[in-house]
């Protein structure tokens, strides 16, 4: 299996990209989180504390910068405006680490990608020097749009956010895996490891989860789980699977049988 991806100015060993929110505590989040084997771990900057206020416990305690890529994002966020301030803000607190997860989301129930705003964000974030690895509707054409603007990697919804519904529009996604040369991360909508296989199975680099880890009877089984998850279906796709067919085709020949 290729051994690392490269994201921007990264290279990863794991392909699984984590999540820090829903736990039950802290040191359930850094139990699953080293079960996942990721290199990368995102956290909501409105939402978590990285330092803002030295007298609650601060995440940073069980996630260490010495150990994981950290991912500050923008969950919450519903304007450009609003995503540009938290970035500036993640970059204070971490000594101007410039890696960030850009997410606009709209009011909608389904908190579906705003991407008016998700491109308006990219471009401020940008030309301010950040790498940015953007979350994004499944749109082929806004994809392509995104990898123009500059950022890292476009990381395509597979469905709603915490939904757990999996890829229901694979067609989609494997259409910008065909268009784009940046890496593209399937993000939201896995509900189980069967479907992390699927989207690796189809080209993807690479799959950002929380809720389908954090939410499980077993978050670190879980974790484990999409680990292996992911290694397998990035196998099978350097693979190659065998063509699909109508009819049965036997698996020994039929010539030269012993009468």
């Amino acid at each position: 299996m290729s051994a690392t991806l490269k994201v921007g100015s990264y290279t990863l060993k794991s392909r699984l990209l984590v999540g820090t929110g829903k736990y039950k505590d802290l040191e359930e989040t850094g139990r699953a989180i080293a079960a996942s084997g990721a290199d990368v771990v995102t956290m909501a900057v409105r939402r978590t504390n990285l330092g803002q206020d030295p007298k609650s416990p601060n995440l940073l305690d069980v996630i260490s910068p010495d150990r994981y890529t950290l991912l500050p994002n923008t969950a919450g966020c519903h304007t450009a405006l609003d995503a540009v301030r938290t970035c500036r803000l993640a970059r204070e607190l971490l000594d101007g680490h410039n890696l960030v997860k850009l997410e606009v989301i709209s009011a909608s129930r389904t908190l579906y990608p705003d991407v008016v705003e998700t491109l308006e964000a990219a471009r401020v974030l940008v030309k301010e020097g950040f790498e940015v690895m953007v979350y994004t509707s499944d749109d082929p054409l806004i994809a392509k749009e995104l990898e123009a603007i500059g950022c890292v990697a476009v990381m395509p919804l597979g469905a709603p956010i915490g939904s757990g519904l999996g890829l229901r529009n694979p067609y989609n996604i494997r259409e910008i895996l065909e268009n784009l040369t940046v890496p593209v991360i399937v993000d939201a909508g896995v509900g189980t490891a069967s479907d992390a296989t699927i989207a690796m199975e189809l080209g993807c680099h690479g799959v950002l989860m929380n809720t389908a880890i954090a939410e499980a009877r077993d978050p670190v089984k879980m974790a484990e789980a999409m680990k292996l998850a992911i290694e397998s279906g990035r196998l099978a796709f350097e693979a190659g699977r065998m063509p699909r067919r109508r009819y049965a085709d036997a698996s020994s020949p039929e010539t030269g049988l012993i009468q």
